[in-house]
C-alpha cells in the first residue's frame, strides 16, 4: 500500500525562529548565571521592532536588548536594506516575576503545569526520527550555509522547505516532492537562483536513491522572494511546534519550548519522551514508539504513561510503561538531572529541530538505557 507524508521546516531567519531564538537566548543567559533562574520568555518581532516579553525570577542581571541585537545580528539580518536588522530596530520589554501560586508547585518539586507531552522514535533514518522531517532540516539548514559560507552571496535569512515522501507499506521508498522558499536580494534572476538551489542545496541533502523522473521540485514558487523576514510577518515565539518536534508525524500536546526553564514539563517532560522512545527502539523492542506522559501542576510523579508502538512491540504495551516508570526519572526534578538540563543548551536547540540532533548538549538523543531496556524486556 502507497501512502505519502509531508512535513516542514523553517530557516533560523524565518520571523517565529528568530523569536525562538530569541527567547532561548534569554533563557541561556539567566541559566550560565542563575541555574536555578525560573524564565517563561516570549518574544514577537514585526517591522522594526521586538518586543520581549514574560516571567523571569532570577537573583542576577541580564541585559535583554544586548542580547536581542545580538541574536538578530547573528542569524544575518545585519543590513538596513533588508528593512530589518539588529542595529537600528526597536527592543521592548515587559518583564514580570513568576506567578507565587505555581511556585508553591514548583518549588516542592511538582509540575509548573498540567499537560500532555509526547515523544517519538522511528527506525527511519539513523537518527530514529521520521524521513521527511529530517529531510526538511536538512535542506534550511544548508540553505543557511550556503548563505553564511558566502557561496550564495544573493540570499537572505528567511526560507522554508517541505518534503513529502511516498511510503510503501510503511517504509519509505522515494522522495515525491520538495518545495523550498529561498529569501534573496533584488540582484539574483528567478532561473539562476532556481538552478543554484537545485545544484547546491537540493542535490547536497535529498538522497540520489530517493529521487526519480517523478519527484516534483518547486522553488520560489510565486517567483520571487525578497521580502522576508519580521518585515513580510510578524513573529512570535512557540509559533512553529510541529516544525520543533516530529513534522506532525506524531502526536503533540500542545505545548512550546523556546523561552521556557526546564521546571517546565512541556519542554523537560517532551525532551524526557523523546529519550524514552528513541531508547525503546534502539533496543529493538519496537520498531516505532510514541512515549506520552501527563502531569497535574504541583504533583512530581506523571499522572499517566502510555506506550504506543503501532503493533511493532515484541512485548506487551503494559509491561513497557511499567519498566518506563521503574527505569527512568519522570519527575521535573528527576528529568532535569537525568537529563542535566539546567545548563545554557537551548538557543542551539531553537532552529532546525529539537530532535535528531546528536550534538553536545542534546542529552536526550543518547541511548545509553537501550541495553538495559533489552535485558529487562527480551
Amino acid at each position: 500500500m502507497k501512502t505519502f507524508f509531508a512535513s516542514e521546516s523553517v530557516s533560523e531567519g524565518h520571523p517565529d525562529k528568530v523569536c525562538d531564538q530569541i527567547s532561548d537566548a534569554v533563557l541561556d543567559a539567566v541559566l550560565s548565571k542563575d541555574p536555578r533562574g525560573r524564565v517563561a520568555c516570549e518574544s514577537l518581532a514585526t517591522r522594526g521592532l521586538i518586543l520581549v516579553a514574560g516571567e523571569i525570577t532570577t537573583k542576577c542581571y541580564v541585559e535583554i536588548p544586548k542580547i536581542v541585537r545580538n541574536v538578530v545580528k547573528e542569524i544575518g539580518y545585519d543590513d538596513p536594506a533588508m528593512g530589518f536588522d539588529g542595529d537600528t530596530c526597536g527592543v521592548v520589554t515587559a518583564i514580570q516575576e513568576q506567578s507565587p501560586d505555581i511556585a508553591l508547585g514548583v518549588d516542592t518539586g511538582g509540575a509548573g503545569d498540567q499537560g500532555l507531552m509526547f515523544g517519538l522514535a522511528v527506525n527511519e533514518t539513523e537518527e530514529l526520527m521520521p524521513m521527511p522531517i529530517m529531510l526538511a532540516h536538512g535542506l534550511v539548514k544548508r540553505l543557511s550555509d550556503v548563505r553564511k559560507e558566502k557561496i550564495l552571496r544573493y540570499l537572505r535569512p528567511d526560507g522554508k522547505s517541505q518534503v513529502t515522501v511516498e511510503y510503501e507499506n510503511g517504509k519509505p521508498k522515494r522522495v515525491d516532492a520538495v518545495i523550498i522558499g529561498a529569501h534573496h536580494n533584488e540582484s539574483v534572476k528567478t532561473e539562476q537562483l532556481r538552478e543554484d538551489i537545485k545544484k547546491l542545496v537540493i542535490d547536497q541533502v535529498i538522497p540520489k536513491e530517493m529521487v526519480d523522473k517523478g519527484t516534483k521540485i518547486f522553488i520560489n514558487g510565486t517567483g520571487r522572494f525578497e521580502i522576508g523576514g519580521p518585515v513580510s510577518d510578524t513573529g512570535v515565539t512557540g509559533r512553529k511546534i510541529i516544525v520543533d518536534t516530529y513534522g506532525g508525524y506524531a502526536h503533540h500536546g500542545g505545548g512550546a519550548f523556546s523561552g521556557k526553564d526546564p521546571t517546565k514539563v512541556d519542554r523537560s517532560a517532551s525532551y524526557m519522551a523523546r529519550y524514552i522512545a528513541k531508547n525503546i527502539v534502539k533496543a529493538g523492542i519496537a520498531s516505532i514508539c510514541e512515549v506520552q506522559l501527563s502531569y497535574c501542576i504541583g504533583i512530581a510523579e506523571p499522572v499517566s504513561v502510555n506506550v504506543n508502538t503501532f503493533g511493532t512491540a515484541q512485548v506487551d504495551e503494559k509491561k513497557i510503561s511499567k519498566v518506563i516508570r521503574e527505569l527512568f526519572k519522570l519527575t521535573p526534578r528527576g528529568i532535569i538531572e537525568e537529563l542535566n538540563l539546567l545548563r545554557p543548551i537551548y538557543t542551539k536547540t531553537a532552529a532546525y529541530g529539537h530532535f535528531g540532533r546528536e550534538e553536545e548538549g542534546f542529552t536526550w538523543e543518547n541511548t545509553d538505557k537501550a541495553k538495559e531496556l533489552k535485558k529487562i524486556l527480551k
